[in-house]
């Protein structure tokens, strides 16, 4: 199983544009026929004017000949991708290797926190070993959406979506497990392979899976 998170940066005031073609004739077209889709989500804290959506596929090689399909697609060609073209800015690809999840939260609706960190060169698996390890102390606290390790786009990261009922459950959350000990050895083990952390806020648009 592979997993692609593609991050779209738009022109100032045009995020509501792209959720709604999003929303709308891109999940008409597509479906899960050309990937499945796990969420898709608007940034609100962070870097801002952003929309993040992950997908799964079966390996890289079902990844390329869906993808290929899809550039076929007459309709994809010329209804959706022109709606898009005047207010992209930028996208971004990370191709990741699954290392919990991504599972779908029982409950809505929420707020999610995408964190991606980069590791010292080489530690990136030992890292993520060890939160692997703590995981079910601190899912005492709040639920892991699903833990990666990066296969392409960023060399030695790791990252990782949790999910809340709101801003204020996940200060609650956070300074729950920054007062267990367990969760403070895994800080303290796990710290200094890290070179780079990185947070955002994201909200979940109206076609997301995850609510």
């Amino acid at each position: 199983m592979i997993h692609e998170l593609r991050t779209y940066t738009v022109k100032q005031g045009s995020l509501p544009e792209m959720i709604k073609n999003s929303s709308t004739i891109s999940r008409e077209i597509r479906g899960d026929n050309y990937g499945k889709l796990e969420g898709y989500w608007a940034t609100e804290i962070g870097p801002l004017n952003q929309v993040m959506h992950l997908w799964t596929y079966t390996d890289l090689n079902e990844r390329a000949r869906l993808r290929a399909e899809l550039a076929k697609n007459e309709r994809w060609v010329k209804e959706y991708t022109p709606l898009n073209r005047a207010i992209l800015v930028r996208q971004d690809i990370r191709l990741l290797n699954p290392v919990v999840g991504p599972v779908v939260p029982t409950g809505s609706p929420n707020v999610y926190e995408f964190r991606n960190y980069r590791t010292k060169p080489g530690a990136v698996r030992q890292w993520a070993g060890l939160m692997q390890k703590v995981l079910p102390i601190r899912e005492k606290y709040s639920k892991i959406v699903g833990l990666w390790i990066t296969e392409a786009g960023q060399p030695n990261e790791v990252c990782h979506i949790w999910v809340y009922k709101d801003l204020n459950h996940r200060a609650q959350v956070r300074a729950a497990a920054v007062g267990d000990p367990e969760w403070q050895a895994f800080l303290r083990d796990s710290g200094p392979l890290l070179d780079e952390m990185h947070s955002t806020i994201m909200v979940p648009a109206p076609h997301s899976p995850m609510k």
